[in-house]
């Protein structure tokens, strides 16, 4: 992508930690994970593809020479090789628990800067939600009951239309479903990675059974 090796170690290439973090949870929990495994920069699938940051040219101080001047022919490449096959596993894996007779809570995970443009982040988490209040309510709870600083919609919300991912695979199928940001400097290695997982094991493990969650269901 043309970055020099400071670059490419930086927040912009990839959510630093969130990796590792969901694939500890899937392991732990015993439920499905569907990861990423190219940086967002080569194209970002958490935005529609006709979103300008899906191919991001420049951000927080960063240039993308790799992004600039792409021809349609190159976006159409980097969709059908990375954007299509993700939403598609995602889609089969959904698709496939439904059919087993359970309904998925959709978690989405990811990871924030904790300076960006010059400007500190007072956030530790982030709880971003639209539709569903009532998957909300847990996360917030059962993080803020943990001791940590946790934004409701901060610090970026749920209802922007860049959660490309939530918007297409849970909310018009009625799914409970959350996204979730973590600031990077918590899960930046693996003691953080382990600590982070084990507040979001509980957290999760505690969504079956929920009277609200059941209620927000069946009105939907």
């Amino acid at each position: 992508m043309g970055l020099d090796p400071f670059a490419r170690r930086c927040h912009l290439v990839v959510d630093i930690g969130a990796g590792p973090l969901t694939e500890k949870l899937a392991e732990s929990l015993g439920v499905t994970a569907v990861v990423q495994n190219y940086s967002r920069l080569v194209v970002d699938c958490n935005r529609e593809l006709m979103d300008p940051s899906a191919f991001l040219q420049y951000g927080d101080g960063i240039l993308v020479p790799g992004n600039r001047n792409l021809h349609k022919s190159d976006k159409d490449l980097r969709a059908s090789e990375l954007y299509w096959p993700y939403h598609v596993a995602i889609g089969e894996q959904v698709d496939r628990l439904r059919k087993s007779g359970t309904l998925p809570a959709f978690i989405s995970i990811h990871s924030f800067t904790p300076v960006l443009n010059g400007e500190s982040r007072e956030w530790q988490m982030g709880v971003l939600w639209d539709k569903d209040d009532a998957t909300r309510l847990i996360f917030l709870e059962g993080l803020r009951d943990a001791g940590y600083k946790v934004g409701d919609n901060e610090p970026y919300s749920g209802k922007a239309p860049q959660d490309f991912t939530i918007d297409h695979h849970a909310e018009d199928i009625g799914l409970p479903h959350v996204g979730i940001e973590i600031r990077q400097d918590l899960i930046d290695d693996d003691e953080g990675v382990a600590e982070i997982a084990e507040v979001m094991h509980r957290v999760i493990a505690s969504i079956p059974g929920r009277q609200d969650l059941d209620d927000q269901r069946i009105t939907a």
